[in-house]
């Protein structure tokens, strides 16, 4: 018998993440409509399996529904359980990964401690901090008064919240195979120099970054190893010696030094195309998919390792590749209907790559617990792994990775980074109140000195900006010297931002939403890029804390210049967001607004005109959706996809090209006529495109009119309605107005 459903019902399922469909079951979750319904017209699983249908790409990797592994009902027991590394003594099993440091190489500031001291404040017990040259002791042995000065005000701070540090010694760079056997002892006796240095001056755990492109990572890599003598790369012994006389050292020096090895429990190969210049300096490599490090082969160099001297293990998946997944492994599925895209324009099946024993159903999250399991099993260390290990986002997940012995404690860094108080927060079950990761990169969207400058966090606006020009001057939040009345008006996230900080400040805050509820386009943007994001939980968590900060809230309320007036605030926070122009086509092609276009009716064809992320996030879903899509943008190709981070703008532009998609910058459409557009391109000639439909797409413009003319002296636009970008540069603008006001 089939069962009809209504639009209202599938966006009900689609706003729960994804809808059960009778006989539909063979597609186990459903992305959103694409064609258009009446608000109760019947839909039968027929039309449903039609409106739903996707490339094969979507069906690799199906992924679970939250609700199958993100419950909270078990007690954290054995989270907030004690355990040891070496002689170090924790009582929770979160530890903060070294990741992040980089963006603070300014040298010896009051950021630098504040950042630590916060997250010690937070909670966290354990905080490794990432190599930063000037901690380390000089070659001569001896620190000069102010570094050690520094460092004694770092460690003590941390120790007053009951927090020890831990450093990441990386010894980055490659030439191992050029390296003379004097120059592999050299690099051995400076890197155990620092490590004997730092423990002197108080930090309490050593790890030796012997993962990604590190050099101990390819002195232990089959692939890049390919010296002939006892450190090179015939046997597993060979391959780790670089490492184990270092901790052999270590241990007759510094017995009690608790220390911590940080490996990539297996690899893969991602880059199949064999090119050298991208996956090694090695030029003679033409066989790396024979070589990547296989579960076993990890689990003989922990075991030497441990036999050396080691305390700890920290796991992480290793793509040979490409750096960024090799520690933000979640990257993989943040392509909405291409979960598992390389970012070389392949996609990996998880059943079968990394031996099949990553964990490829939950988005990213937790993805190497099965394989921390297998090195657990054989080592008598304690075992931890990274890659999104998010307590708070899979409570009992996390919770029975622990109870069932896969593994000793979670390495973390964007939880942590995005709400300090994380650990605290979720001690007490304050899980409402936990900022959560969205998962965007854009705090790893550069390198070194460069994260100073256009890092950011999505969620958390003072992260990498605090004390900086043109960001907050302190974390805390300084007390309103006069209590205002403030007006915020727009309940997206700039104005929901806002209105909390401006609250918790002590002004007295109003906020408007002429919608029936709050934060639309963090539910529109949710429906369209799928649940890895995150955006439902960032809703949540700004709904949450406006409850929480006192703010007055009230939807279905246009706001006025006359209703301005007459409320008559002391100030005004404008977050409308921006307008976008109407596009005009010569011709008799239907043109779809972006709010439209997953539930618009439209043929195969289709040109999306734009290049913003929204723009590309449209273009990736109507991929999914079987749609032949080009792009026509007036912007420049540097400026394709920019609002979103470098790493995610990888993903999305080489799975799209990788499936006939194109993209013509500097380009417009003079006409469309009879299914084909005639587009001018950035070289003045003219081709011709099938097109059967036009989604507009085109960047959005200020919307300020609202203030024009009206009383109040102190006002603030933010958002898009001021100066249209992102998620990020929203929550900044209203983190930075409510702090103003």
């Amino acid at each position: 018998m089939a069962t009809n459903i209504s639009r209202r019902d599938f966006l009900k399922g689609i706003a729960a993440g994804a809808v059960s469909v009778g006989a539909v079951g063979a597609l186990q979750t459903i992305a959103g409509p694409a064609t258009a319904f009446a608000d109760d017209a019947a839909v039968t699983p027929e039309e449903a399996i039609k409106v739903f249908d996707k490339i094969p790409q979507a069906y690799l990797n199906p992924q679970l529904d939250g609700a199958e592994f993100r419950t909270a009902d078990m007690e954290l027991k054995t989270l907030f359980s004690p355990f040891k590394i070496g002689n170090v003594e924790l009582n929770h099993r979160m530890v903060k990964s070294a990741a992040g440091s980089a963006a603070y190489l300014a040298g010896m500031t009051d950021e630098f401690l504040s950042y630590y001291f916060n997250l010690a404040k937070g909670g966290v017990e354990l905080i490794f901090v990432e190599s930063v040259s000037w901690l380390e002791v000089p070659e001569s042995g001896e620190y000069d008064a102010d570094t050690l000065a520094y460092i004694k005000k770092l460690v003590d701070g941390c120790a007053e919240y009951g927090a020890v540090l831990g450093y990441q010694i990386s010894g980055f760079g490659m030439g191992e195979n050029e390296m003379t056997v004097d120059d592999i002892h050299a690099k051995q006796a400076r890197m155990i120099q620092v490590a004997e240095g730092l423990y002197n001056v108080g930090f309490k755990v050593i790890e030796f970054n012997c993962a990604g492109f590190n050099m101990p990572a390819h002195f232990l890599s089959r692939f890049h190893n390919t010296r002939e003598d006892e450190y090179g790369g015939k046997s597993i012994e060979n391959r780790a010696r670089f490492v184990t006389e270092i901790l052999e050292q270590l241990r007759k020096d510094c017995p009690d030094m608790p220390i911590q090895c940080l490996i990539d429990c297996i690899e893969e190969n991602d880059n199949i195309t064999n090119n050298p210049t991208i996956m090694t300096l090695d030029t003679d490599v033409t066989t790396p998919h024979t070589k990547s490090l296989s579960i076993e082969e990890g689990i003989a160099a922990a075991k030497l390792f441990e036999a050396a001297g080691c305390s700890s293990m920290h796991l992480r998946i290793g793509p040979l590749g490409h750096h960024v997944a090799q520690f933000a492994a979640d990257l993989y599925f943040i392509l909405n209907g291409i979960e598992g895209a390389t970012g070389f324009g392949t996609q990996y099946d998880f059943t079968r790559h990394f031996q099949g024993k990553a964990i490829g159903n939950t988005s990213g999250c937790g993805i190497a617990l099965d394989i921390a399991a297998m090195y657990k099993k054989e080592l008598n260390i304690p075992v931890g792994a990274v890659t999104y290990m998010d307590p708070a986002h899979a409570p009992d997940f996390f919770e029975k990775a622990l109870e069932d012995g896969k593994l000793d404690f979670f390495l973390m860094n964007r939880p942590l980074t995005v709400d300090m108080e994380y650990v605290n927060k979720l001690r007490e079950g304050r899980l409402d109140e936990i900022a959560p990761c969205t998962r965007c990169l854009h705090c790893h969207s550069g390198s070194n000195e460069m994260n100073a400058m256009f890092c950011y966090c999505r969620v958390n606006a003072l992260t990498q900006r605090v004390m900086r020009e043109g960001g907050p001057a302190t974390y805390e939040l300084p007390p309103a010297e006069t209590k205002k009345k403030v007006m915020v008006i727009g309940g997206g996230p700039a104005g929901m931002e806002a209105a909390r900080i401006a609250a918790q400040r002590g002004h007295d805050v109003t906020l408007y939403e002429k919608r029936g509820s709050l934060g639309f386009m963090l539910d529109f943007a949710n429906m369209v890029k799928g649940p890895h994001e995150n955006l439902a939980d960032l809703k949540k968590y700004l709904v949450r804390q406006l409850e929480i900060s006192g703010v007055t809230v009230k939807t279905g309320t246009e706001v006025t210049k006359e209703l301005i007036d007459s409320e008559a605030p002391d100030a005004v926070i404008l977050a409308v967001g921006g307008l976008r122009d109407t596009l005009t086509v010569n011709g008799d092609v239907p043109v779809i607004e972006m709010d439209d276009f997953m539930f618009t009716e439209m043929g195969e064809n289709v040109i999306v005109y734009g290049s913003n992320a929204q723009a590309f996030d449209a273009a990736l879903w109507l991929t999914v959706h079987k749609k032949h899509v080009t792009m026509i943008t007036p912007n420049k190709a540097d400026d394709l996809d920019i609002q979103q981070s470098q790493h995610a703008k990888r993903m999305m532009t080489t799975a799209l090209y990788a499936l006939g998609f194109n993209a013509y910058p500097e380009s417009s459409i003079k006409s469309v006529k009879d299914g084909v557009a005639t587009v001018t391109l950035e070289t003045g000639l003219d081709t011709q495109i099938p097109c059967d439909a036009i989604v507009n797409a085109a960047d959005m413009l200020p919307n300020t009119a609202l203030l024009d003319g009206i009383s109040v002296k102190e006002t603030y636009s933010i958002g898009d309605c001021a100066a249209p970008f992102n998620i990020a540069l929203a929550i900044r603008g209203g983190n930075d107005a409510g702090r103003a006001v």
